[in-house]
C-alpha cells in the first residue's frame, strides 16, 4: 500500500534480470517503515516469474563468521568449503547459489564483520558486472540488501552511496506512507487474514497485525497517520493497542496485552540489549517523554558511568535518539517507550515510578509530570497519590481532557477519606464530569452529574429537640451544589435537551440571592454563564439579557477568563437580537479582552472563542471571525472539546462557503457532522448536514441539487420546528438550497413553517433581512409579485434597523429582481450593481458572481448585448475559480437565453444557389446562425455580441461554414445565400 513508485522500480530490476542483467538493490528506511514488506513483495513477484529466491537475515546473536549468509549458503555450504572462514570460498558459494535468481538479505545493519565484508564484495561485483554471453560466466543475479541507515556501518553506507552515484546500485527508500495509503492499509487489515494471501514462509514483519482479526479503532486515518508519522510498523502497534487520540502521546490505547503481542520484533530489539541497557530502557520508559541519562541511571539503579554507557548503547541501537537541548534523549517514537513500559515487571514498575515521583517532587516539577507516576501508585500510596492525580488533572484538562478524566477516576477509586476530604472528593467528582464532557463522553458525564445532584442536596434527619427535617447535612457544600447544577445543565445542553437544561439551571439559580451580590463566587458565575448559554440556544436570549448585565456589573472570583466569557455572551445576545448599536461595540471590547488571554486561560471557557467568532460572523467581520474560530479550533486538538470543535468548524464552514472555498467548506462540514454524531448532539448534526448540502449544491450544480436538498431535508425533518438557534439555522439553509434547486414553493413553505410565518419571528434577527429577501425571490419565481413586494418591504425595514452591508446586499438583489419583472430595467440595474459591489467588498465571490449573472438581462436591455456578455464572462470566470459549478451553469443558461432572444429568424434553406442549398443541412445550428448574420453584413465582433460568443469562436464557426458550403468570402456567401426567407 502506498509503494507504487518503489514496486515499479523493483519490477524494472526483475525485467533486467530476465534479460541477463544483474543488479544491486538497496532498500533503506526507518525501523518499521516496511523494508521487509518490500522485500517480500519482490520475492513474490520473482516467484511468479519462475525465478529462484534465497533469503538471508542477520541474526541478533550468534558466533562464528558469515552468520548472515549461512542459511543462504545451504545446509552443507560451510562444511563443503575447504576453509569455513575463507572469504573467497564463501563468495564463490553465494554467487553459485544465487545465480539466475534473487538473493534477499534483511537487517544487514546487524551484520558481523565477515558477513559485512562479503556483502561489500558482492556489491562491488554485482554492480560492476555486465551481461555476458559466455557459457562459463556465472549467471547474473539480483542482490537485495535491506538495512537501517542510522545503524549501518560507515563502510556499507559509503559503498551504497558510491553505487548510487555510479548507477551501480538501485536505491529504493521506504519512506513514510501518505494519509491515503494509511487509510487503504487500515481497510486491508480489517479483512480476514486468509484473504490477504501471505505465505507461511514470509517473515513476521510481512504479516498483518492482530487488528485484522479483532476489529479496529475508531480513530480516523488522518489522526493515525499523524500519530504514527506514516511508519507502517508504528501504525500496526497503535492499532493493536486500540489507539485513543485523547490519550496520545501519553499512551497509545488501553490494550497492553495486544500491544505486546504485536510488538514481538521490538521486544526482540530490547531483548538483545545488555542487562544495564535493558534496565536503562525500562527506566526511560517510566520517565516518559524526553529524559536525562542521569535520571534514567538513577531510576534503573545504575551508577553514573554505567548509566551513561547504557544510554550510549541505547543510542547505538537506535532505540533512543537525542532530543532537543541539554543532552536529553527520547525514544525514537513514543510507542517504542510504551512497549518498553508495558514489558516491565510489576515490582520494578512500582518501585521505578515511586523513585520518579520522588525525583519530580524534589525538582518542583509540574503536577502533570508527577501525576504520570502517581497513577501507578494510587493503590499503594493511597491519598497522597490521589491528590497528585487531581492536581495533574486540573493542569491538563484543557489540553488533554481524556487523560484528566482517567486520573480523576483513579483518584476517586483510591480508598475513601473522611472529614474535610469528603468535600475534596465531591469537587473531584465534578471535575471528573467536566473532563468527561471535554473529552466527548457527555452521556457518561450527564449520568454522573445527575447522581451527584440526587445525593448532594440536604439529607433528611429525624426531628429531635430543635431539629427540622432536612437538617441532616449534605454531601455537597452550597458552592459545590451550584457547580453541580451548572455541570448537569451543561451536559443536557450539549445533548440538545434544552428544556431539561433550562429547568436544571433555573433550579440552581433559585439558590442565588437576588439581587446578585457585589462579588460573585466562581461557582455562581459558572451557573449564570451556563443559564445564559441555554437561553441563547433555545432562542430565548431576550429573557436572560437583564440577568447577564447584572452579573457583568458584579465582580467575580473566577478571574479574567470568566469576566471575558460573560462579556462575550452578552455581546452575542445583543448581536443575535439585532441590537447592533449596542452589540457591535461590545464585540469589539470583548475581542480585545479575549485576544489578551493566553491560550491556556482562554481554553478554560472553551465556548468563548466559538461565541465570539459567531458574533463577528453576524456583524460581517469575517477576518476577525476566522481568526477567533481558528484559534479555538487549534486549541481543541486531539480528543479535547469535541462539541466545541464541532461548533467552531461550523462557523469556519460558513466563512469558507461565503469566501468561495467550497472544498474546504465541504470538508469542515463533514468533520463537524462526524464529531457531533460522536458526542450525541442531534441538532448540531442537523446543521452540519444542512451546511454540507448547501455547499454541495453550489459545488456540483443543478444535477446534484435534488440529491443535496433531499439530504438537507432528511436532516431537518428530525428537528422540531421552532426549537431554537440550531433548527432555524438549518431550516434557512434548506430553504436556500431548495430555491437554488428550482423549488420556489418548497423554499417558501420551509421558511414559513420553520420561521413562524411570513415575518419570520422565530429567525435570528441578524439574518432576517436576507431570509425575507430569499422569500421575496421565491414568491416572485412563483408568480406572486404582490407577495414578493410585501416581503421585500419587511426585509428593507429590518435591514434598515441592522445597517449591515451584506444584509442590505441581499435585499437590494431581491429588489432588483422585482423591478426587472416589472420592466424597470434601469432601476433594477442600479440595485444589482449596488448589491454586487457590496458582495465584492465583503469578500463573497460566489454571491458576487451570482448577482452579476442575475443582472445580465437588465444589462443587455440598458447597455446592450456586449456589456451583458462582459458581465457574464466576469461572473463565469469568478465562479470557475471558486469551483461553483451551479453559478457556471447559470451563466451559460442566461447567455443562451439572451442569445435566443436576439437571434434573427433563420431561413430554412438558402434560395439562390442550388448547390449551396443542398449543402446547407450539413451545417450545425450555430454555424447557420453565424453564416446568416455574416451574409447580412455583420462583422465578426458584431456577431459575437449578438450571439454572446467570443470573436475567436465566431471566426471558427464562419471558417467551418465556408468549407462546408464551398465559398471563400463573405461576399460569395451573401451571393450564394441571397436574402433570408422569413420563417
Amino acid at each position: 500500500m502506498g509503494r507504487e513508485t518503489q514496486s515499479a522500480r523493483l519490477s524494472q530490476v526483475l525485467d533486467g534480470l530476465e534479460r541477463g542483467r544483474g543488479a544491486v538493490v538497496e532498500i533503506a528506511g526507518e525501523p518499521g517503515s516496511g523494508k521487509t514488506q518490500l522485500a517480500c513483495w519482490l520475492a513474490e513477484q520473482a516467484g511468479r516469474r519462475g525465478l529462484p529466491v534465497i533469503w538471508a537475515r542477520a541474526p541478533r546473536s550468534g558466533e562464528g563468521p558469515f552468520l548472515v549468509f549461512r542459511d543462504a549458503a545451504g545446509r552443507t555450504g560451510s562444511a563443503e568449503a575447504s576453509d569455513p572462514a575463507d572469504p573467497a570460498a564463501w563468495y564463490e558459494l553465494i554467487r553459485q547459489r544465487a545465480a539466475g535468481g534473487v538473493l534477499l538479505v534483511d537487517e544487514l545493519h546487524r551484520a558481523d564483520p565477515s558477513s559485512l565484508e562479503l556483502a561489500l564484495r558482492l556489491i562491488r561485483s554485482v554492480s560492476s558486472s555486465a551481461p555476458s554471453s559466455s557459457p562459463s560466466s556465472p549467471s547474473p543475479f539480483v542482490l537485495v540488501l535491506a538495512h537501517r541507515p542510522r545503524q549501518s556501518p560507515p563502510a556499507l553506507l559509503e559503498a551504497f552511496d558510491l553505487g548510487v552515484r555510479t548507477a551501480g546500485v538501485v536505491r529504493v527508500e521506504a519512506g513514510p506512507l501518505d494519509v491515503a495509503a494509511v487509510a487503504a492499509l487500515l481497510d486491508r487489515w480489517r479483512r480476514p487474514v486468509a484473504a490477504v494471501g501471505y505465505g507461511a514462509g514470509a517473515p513476521d514483519a510481512a504479516r498483518p497485525p492482530a487488528y485484522a482479526l479483532t476489529g479496529g479503532t475508531g480513530a480516523s486515518a488522518a489522526v493515525l497517520h499523524a500519530a504514527s508519522n506514516g511508519i507502517p510498523g508504528y501504525l500496526r502497534l497503535l492499532v493493536a493497542a486500540g489507539f485513543d487520540a485523547g490519550l496520545w502521546p501519553d499512551r497509545a490505547g488501553g490494550d497492553e496485552d495486544r500491544l505486546l503481542r504485536e510488538a514481538a520484533p521490538l521486544l526482540a530489539e530490547l531483548g538483545a540489549l545488555s542487562g544495564p541497557a535493558r534496565a536503562a530502557a525500562r527506566a526511560a520508559a517510566v520517565l516518559g517523554g524526553t529524559f536525562r541519562p542521569a535520571d534514567a541511571a538513577r531510576i534503573a539503579g545504575l551508577g553514573a558511568r554505567d548509566g551513561l554507557a547504557a544510554c550510549a548503547e541505547l543510542v547505538r541501537a537506535d532505540l533512543v535518539r537525542p532530543a532537543g537541548h541539554g543532552q536529553r534523549l527520547a525514544f525514537r517514537h513514543p510507542v517504542v517507550g510504551q512497549v518498553a513500559h508495558a514489558d516491565c515487571e510489576l515490582p520494578f514498575l512500582l518501585d521505578a515510578h515511586r523513585r520518579a515521583l520522588r525525583m519530580a517532587a524534589e525538582r518542583g516539577a509540574p503536577a502533570v509530570e508527577r501525576a504520570r507516576h502517581a497513577e501507578y501508585l494510587v493503590h499503594t500510596d493511597g491519598a497522597a497519590a490521589a491528590r497528585v492525580l487531581a492536581e495533574g488533572a486540573a493542569e491538563t484538562v484543557t489540553r488533554a481532557p481524556a487523560i484528566a478524566a482517567r486520573w480523576l477516576r483513579l483518584a476517586l477509586d483510591a480508598p475513601p477519606a473522611r472529614g474535610r476530604e469528603v468535600e475534596e472528593r465531591a469537587a473531584w467528582e465534578l471535575a471528573h464530569c467536566r473532563a468527561l464532557i471535554a473529552s466527548g463522553h457527555i452521556r457518561e458525564a450527564r449520568a454522573l452529574a445527575h447522581g451527584l445532584l440526587a445525593e448532594g442536596g440536604p439529607r433528611p434527619a429525624d426531628p429531635g429537640p430543635g431539629g427540622r427535617p432536612g437538617d441532616g447535612g449534605a454531601r455537597l457544600t452550597p458552592r459545590l451544589l451550584l457547580r453541580a447544577y451548572a455541570v448537569c445543565a451543561d451536559a443536557e445542553r450539549l445533548l440538545c435537551r434544552y428544556e431539561e437544561a433550562e429547568a436544571i439551571a433555573r433550579t440552581g439559580m433559585a439558590l442565588l440571592p437576588r439581587p446578585l451580590p457585589a462579588v460573585l463566587s466562581a461557582e455562581a458565575t459558572e451557573l449564570i454563564y451556563e443559564y445564559g448559554l441555554v437561553h441563547v440556544l433555545r432562542g430565548t436570549h431576550d429573557r436572560i439579557r437583564p440577568l447577564l448585565r447584572e452579573a457583568a456589573r458584579a465582580r467575580t472570583e473566577a478571574g479574567p477568563s470568566a469576566s471575558a466569557a460573560l462579556g462575550v455572551l452578552i455581546a452575542f445576545c445583543d448581536v443575535f437580537s439585532g441590537d447592533i448599536a449596542r452589540g457591535a461595540p461590545g464585540v469589539t471590547r470583548c475581542a480585545a479582552l479575549v485576544d489578551a488571554l493566553p491560550d491556556g486561560v482562554a481554553g478554560h471557557t472553551p465556548d468563548v472563542l466559538a461565541l465570539l467568532g459567531c458574533a463577528e460572523l453576524y456583524l460581517e467581520r469575517f477576518p476577525d471571525a476566522r481568526r477567533h474560530l481558528q484559534r479555538g479550533l487549534d486549541a481543541a486538538t486531539g480528543g479535547a472539546q469535541k462539541h466545541i470543535r464541532a461548533h467552531q468548524l461550523l462557523g469556519l464552514t460558513m466563512i469558507d462557503q461565503w469566501a468561495g472555498r467550497l472544498d474546504g467548506a465541504e470538508r469542515r462540514a463533514a468533520e463537524a457532522e462526524e464529531l457531533a454524531r460522536a458526542v450525541g448532539a442531534p441538532d448540531v448534526v442537523t446543521l452540519a448536514t444542512a451546511m454540507r448540502a448547501m455547499t454541495l449544491v453550489w459545488a456540483r450544480g443543478r444535477r446534484y441539487a435534488g440529491e443535496a436538498v433531499a439530504l438537507a431535508a432528511r436532516a431537518v425533518d428530525v428537528v422540531a420546528l421552532g426549537r431554537g438557534w440550531w433548527a432555524t439555522s438549518a431550516i434557512s439553509l434548506l430553504a436556500h438550497a431548495q430555491l437554488l434547486g428550482g423549488d420556489a414553493a418548497g423554499c417558501l413553505r420551509t421558511l414559513r413553517d420553520g420561521g413562524g410565518g411570513d415575518g419570520l419571528p422565530q429567525v435570528q434577527p441578524a439574518f432576517r433581512p436576507s431570509l425575507l429577501a430569499l422569500m421575496a425571490t421565491a414568491a416572485l419565481a412563483g408568480g406572486d409579485a404582490v407577495g414578493a413586494e410585501r416581503l421585500l418591504a419587511d426585509a428593507e425595514a429590518d435591514a434598515g434597523r441592522l445597517g449591515l452591508p451584506l444584509q442590505w446586499a441581499c435585499v437590494h438583489r431581491a429588489g432588483a429582481q422585482l423591478r426587472s419583472a416589472r420592466g424597470e430595467h434601469a432601476g433594477a440595474l442600479e440595485l444589482f450593481e449596488r448589491a454586487a459591489e457590496a458582495f465584492r467588498g465583503g469578500g463573497l465571490p460566489v454571491q458576487h458572481a451570482w448577482t452579476l449573472i442575475a443582472a445580465a438581462p437588465a444589462t443587455a436591455v440598458v447597455r446592450g448585448p456586449g456589456a451583458a456578455l462582459d458581465v457574464l464572462a466576469r461572473a463565469e470566470s469568478m465562479a470557475r475559480s471558486c469551483g461553483a459549478a451551479l453559478a457556471v451553469e447559470e451563466a451559460e443558461r442566461v447567455r443562451a437565453r439572451l442569445s435566443a432572444a436576439t437571434r434573427p429568424a433563420l431561413s430554412p434553406r438558402p434560395s439562390t444557389d442550388p448547390r449551396v442549398a443542398d449543402l446547407w443541412p450539413a451545417l450545425s445550428e450555430r454555424e447557420r446562425e453565424v453564416a446568416d448574420l455574416a451574409a447580412a453584413g455583420l462583422r465578426s465582433r458584431q456577431i459575437a455580441e449578438r450571439l454572446f460568443l467570443s470573436h475567436r469562436t465566431v471566426d471558427s464557426h464562419l471558417g467551418s461554414a465556408y468549407r462546408k458550403l464551398g465559398v471563400s468570402s463573405r461576399t460569395a456567401l451573401a451571393r450564394a445565400l441571397g436574402p433570408p426567407v422569413p420563417g
